[in-house]
């Protein structure tokens, strides 16, 4: 049985599904290495524009065999062109957690428990630690890395960790109502809107600031700005080209 299934939804739209529900997903080195091939495959795709995670069976991942590492992973996940989509569902534990927090969206089902347990078992879950500062901020990242005890859903919306909560039913109904929502989007400036997001962490304010006025200029000077605005003026959809 493959431990990946890659299935084409649209020419703009991949969905992954993680494929071991017999062990509820836990990463290998295998579902890692193919991971990352799928996202850089989907990624060299001119037309290809935003991945679906999903997990098999009754949970989205509940971690890692200790002996595979996933810095690879992260990164492909997190610095792919592509907008990435989680869909998480029974629980997001340990690597399923950090491949869940790499992502730029995230929706969980209700009831969903999620957590960072790698100090109980003597592990640093260091590579977490660059998203969830971002995204929790110190006090939150505190307790869920010293504290490591699982939290449900709503309290990972409320902290920021993902964005939100569904009955399970709508679990992929959702992330496709958000899909639909990024291919609104000019292609080119969502890519470097993501790239930008990631830039401002790595600078002073002076520099974000003069970083940002020249993303800004570069974006208003593109043919898809002026799409993107007589569209608006002309009250149309915008004429995206690929």
């Amino acid at each position: 049985m493959p431990v990946l299934l890659i299935e084409k939804q649209t020419p703009q739209i991949t969905v992954v599904t993680l494929n071991r529900p017999e062990r509820r997903n836990a990463l290998t080195i295998e579902l890692l290495t193919e991971l990352v091939a799928a996202i850089r495959l989907a990624s060299d795709e001119p037309n290809e524009r935003i991945i679906i995670l999903r997990g098999a069976g009754a949970a989205f991942c509940t971690g890692m065999d200790l002996k595979a590492a996933a810095p690879k992973t992260l990164l492909t996940v997190s610095q792919t062109r592509l907008i990435t989509i989680a869909a998480v569902h029974g629980a997001a534990v340990a690597g399923g957690a950090g491949i869940m927090s790499a992502c730029d969206f995230v929706v969980a089902a209700e009831r969903t428990k999620i957590g960072y347990p790698e100090v109980r078992r003597g592990l640093v879950p260091g590579l977490v630690m660059t998203f969830l500062r971002r995204q929790v901020g110190e006090r939150n990242m505190r307790e869920l890395l010293l504290g490591s005890e699982l939290i449900n859903a709503e309290r990972a919306r409320e902290i920021g960790l993902i964005n939100r909560v569904v009955v399970q039913e709508d679990l992929m109904s959702e992330a496709q109502k958000f899909a639909d929502s990024v291919l609104q989007g000019a292609p080119g400036a969502l890519a470097q809107t993501k790239h930008f997001i990631e830039e401002l962490w790595r600078r002073s304010v002076k520099e974000d600031i003069d970083l940002a006025f020249k993303h800004h200029m570069e974006a208003r000077e593109s043919s898809e700005a002026r799409e993107g605005i007589a569209a608006f003026n002309e009250k149309r959809p915008p004429n995206w080209v690929v």
